[in-house]
């Protein structure tokens, strides 16, 4: 996802500029690093592949510990040798299958060899705790493990896609979503785009637009031109076999060292359900090789002006390979923030602002990403978690200023989805159910006394290691020299701290408003009837009518059907996924909508949206409550069968819950209809 802007820190340490913006202020957080390795037992070998080695009691180890005449077995138990002199065992490496990375695999190769991670450049037969592919899910089959690419992903964000996805958040949340640009789709949109420009030029004479036209399915720039006209798209069998996106340009563009540039954001979605964002603190700001002048009939073809392209500019005899960050044809984006502050620019509503568009952006594209997810990993059935980096990595790291970047935010990815970790944190008491005295005991209380007490040891150690300086006095404590000497062999002791930052569900409550559509493709699913599909059938419409309680005298079951087939006709006349036939997503929100403007007209289209949704979640509740009061009965009568007695059967109170459930959930339908009417 390429957006504007970032936090000037780059995502290793480095020393920075004074008055180098930073992040809004936040409360601390509890250090997302991954827990600490425990150290080999010496003498223990190092366990198989894709096991977990056995815990300080085991047998095997205590019958290493017993092995010889002296030392090491006159110390007791192999629980006191943990204890007292003994080197916990340490945990299995984690595996990462890199087979399938292709381009970012330089990359990745740096990150695994920081962390001391296990690569299989060639795969592996035994499953691997991560899998990092390089273009889509369907790289590879995986069925456990973790991979970074979400299925759908690499459709929804194809210019097409995407643009279909805001441009039903602007129909919503017209004033939120009025970052994105005005777009039209080709070919369909041609004639569309045409009278639209005519218009608006009749009505402003003065106004002399300049527009781009991106193909589809390109990127590194191929494809992409420029044009004044509607008249002078290329339409010529090219726009039907490659269709694009238009959208208005951009005539006047921020400008550094007069050149034109962009931001390439690295942003994580480590979960789908529930939504889980992360931003990179600093990103990628790619220079134009020639200075920037205002499009005109006799520039509009010079790509190392307009386009910002590295794969373009690398071309040019005016690009620069500089190993300095503020300098080159490539520069980290805290260079161009320093930059920025130097001129008076509010660096930190600049972050602001940031933060707010990478959220709705992803918001837009979850809902489509979770009928992706369904269809190929059905609820309840054996399958891989996901999460994904985007933009993917696809240029080598030819310079310091990727390494810098790139390597660092692979690298810490790999830190948040360390599935180690995530055990691991089982094993702890949870931070979010104590206060700070719990969560901060006094260091006499941190001292180890068991291996499970020197891992919280480590673990505190990291959550203050922002203020290494009081807490190197305090844990500098008479027997604890060891368990520092432990703690510095650990890879994750050399690591900087997290280049990538929270922000969703940390800002959730300011945005949680705009998940209509989100709520709409739970909807869409619960009715989708077969596991595995994407297109909804007429059944599976009707039935979410009738049991929405959408249909009535002026609104029948044969107005459902017209509704459906008009609909998913011209959707699936639009070109898209022919696969499967029925209504997909984006067919299903239209059909959506036209219900919601015919049952509450003198509202808004966001809160007639919303109205319609309260209605159906509640009329489906109720339905639920129902199906779960008719299975407790079935059992509770199967019960009373097996226990009654020979004089008849003996009833209980509870035998009546039924009638009584079922009485309060007629209650609840008529309290609504009193409150709507």
């Amino acid at each position: 996802m390429e957006s504007a802007g970032t936090e000037p820190e780059s995502c290793p340490p480095a020393p920075e500029p004074p008055g180098s913006p930073a992040l809004p202020a936040e409360e601390p957080e509890r250090s997302e690093a991954a827990p600490e390795p425990q150290q080999e037992a010496e003498g223990v070998p190092p366990p198989a592949q894709g096991r977990r080695p056995s815990g300080p009691g085991s047998k095997g180890q205590a019958k290493r510990c017993g092995a010889g005449k002296g030392g090491r077995a006159k110390r007791g138990s192999t629980r006191r040798a943990g204890e007292e002199g003994g080197r916990p065992a340490r945990r299995a490496h984690v595996t990462v299958d890199s087979s399938k990375a292709k381009t970012s695999l330089e990359a990745l190769k740096l990150s695994l060899r920081q962390l001391r991670w296990r690569e299989f450049p060639f795969g592996r037969r035994l499953p691997c705790d991560i899998y990092w592919h390089g273009v889509s899910f369907h790289d590879n089959d995986i069925f456990s493990g973790q991979v970074n690419k979400f299925p759908g992903m690499t459709e929804m964000v194809r210019k097409i896609t995407l643009s279909r996805a805001v441009r039903t958040m602007q129909d919503l949340f017209p004033e939120e979503y009025n970052f994105y640009p005005h777009s039209w789709i080709l070919p369909e949109e041609f004639p569309l785009f045409v009278a639209e420009v005519r218009m608006m030029k009749e009505s402003d004479p003065p106004w002399k637009p300049t527009f781009i036209v991106k193909p589809d399915g390109g990127c590194q720039g191929d494809g992409i031109y420029l044009i004044k006209d509607p008249s002078d798209i290329r339409l010529a069998g090219n726009l039907q076999s490659r269709p694009a996106v238009v959208q208005e340009y951009i005539s006047k563009p921020l400008l550094i060292d007069k050149l034109k540039f962009d931001i390439r954001l690295y942003v994580l979605l480590k979960s789908l359900e529930p939504l889980e964002i992360y931003i990179a603190k600093d990103g990628l700001s790619r220079f134009c090789t020639e200075p920037y002048q205002e499009p005109t009939l006799k520039n509009l073809h010079q790509v190392f002006m307009h386009l910002t392209n590295y794969s373009l500019n690398i071309h040019s005899g005016n690009f620069i390979h500089s190993d300095n960050v503020n300098t080159g044809s490539k520069r980290t984006f805290s260079s161009v923030l320093y930059r920025l502050s130097s001129k008076g620019v509010d660096i930190k509503k600049l972050w602001s602002d940031i933060i707010s568009l990478v959220i709705k952006t992803v918001i837009a594209l979850t809902p489509e990403l979770k009928v992706y997810y369904q269809s190929d990993i059905p609820a309840g059935k054996p399958g891989p978690t996901c999460f994904q980096l985007s933009p993917g990595v696809f240029e080598n790291v030819p310079s310091p200023v990727d390494e810098e970047i790139k390597v660092a935010v692979i690298r810490d990815t790999l830190r948040l989805m360390d599935p180690y970790k995530k055990k691991k944190k089982d094993n702890h008491l949870p931070d979010t159910c104590m206060d700070s005295k719990q969560r901060f005991p006094p260091i006499s209380s941190r001292l180890p006394r068991s291996n499970l007490q020197f891992s919280k040891f480590a673990i505190v150690r990291s959550q203050l290691s922002e203020n290494a300086a009081d807490t190197k006095d305090e844990l500098l404590e008479p027997g604890s020299t060891d368990q520092l000497e432990h703690i510095s062999k650990n890879p994750e002791a050399s690591l900087p701290s997290l280049c990538l930052k929270q922000v969703f569900p940390k800002y959730a409550k300011q945005f949680n408003y705009l998940r209509l559509v989100d709520r709409m493709a739970a909807l869409f699913i619960r009715f989708l009837g077969v596991k595995g599909t994407m297109k909804l059938g007429p059944t599976g419409f009707r039935t979410f009518i009738r049991n929405c309680k959408l249909s009535n005298s002026n609104f029948s079951m044969a107005s459902v059907d017209i509704l459906y087939i008009d609909i998913t006709r011209r959707w699936n006349s639009m070109g898209l996924d022919q696969r499967e036939s029925g209504m997909c997503l984006q067919a299903f929100v239209e059909a959506f909508f036209c219900l919601a403007q015919r049952r509450y007209k003198s509202l808004s289209l966001q809160e007639q949206v919303a109205s319609l949704i309260d209605f159906c979640e509640y009329h489906l509740a109720i339905l639920d409550e129902k199906r779960l009061v008719c299975s407790r009965g079935i059992t509770e009568r199967r019960a009373a069968l097996v226990t009654c007695q020979p004089d008849g059967l003996h009833l209980t109170a509870a035998t009546h819950a039924p009638l009584l459930n079922r009485m309060t959930a007629a209650n609840k339908l008529t309290d609504y209809r009193n409150h709507r009417s």
